[in-house]
């Protein structure tokens, strides 16, 4: 099995604008995080609590697909390097591991994005009740 140089270089394009999503949502919870955490201080509320817990995990989650992500990259970039040098052998099994780390990546985006289509069904679930 040959792997040319090009082939991980194709993943660096999607792997910068996955990057880019992970971190426009990252900053978009850390802001409801915020604001929400101002209301608690206010209003001692505790569904905003139950609130803040579930973003709390959601950034968690955020931050391993970031990790994931930014392996991805990083081991695209070695491969490149071992092929560069003609350690072919070594390099697919590098690339290998980068396709995983992204595989990883998308399996722990999803699961962040289920928690939150969850999240949001709770919090319509009295908008419903009222529509039927």
């Amino acid at each position: 099995m040959t792997l040319s140089l090009e082939t991980p270089a194709l993943l660096f394009s999607a792997t910068s604008l996955i990057l880019l999503a992970y971190t426009n949502r990252f900053l978009t919870i850390a802001q409801i995080v915020r604001g929400l955490k101002k209301n608690y201080d206010d209003n001692q509320n505790k569904s905003i609590l139950l609130e803040i817990k579930n973003l709390n995990l959601r950034l968690t989650l955020i931050r391993y697909m970031q990790l994931f992500g930014v392996m991805c990259l990083f081991l695209s970039v070695f491969t490149m390097l071992l092929l560069y040098v003609n350690q072919s052998t070594i390099g697919i099994y590098i690339f290998g591991a980068s396709l995983l780390s992204l595989l990883i990546s998308l399996g722990i985006s999803f699961w962040e994005i289920s928690i939150s289509v969850n999240a949001l069904r709770v919090h319509l679930k009295d908008l419903s009740e009222d529509i039927e």
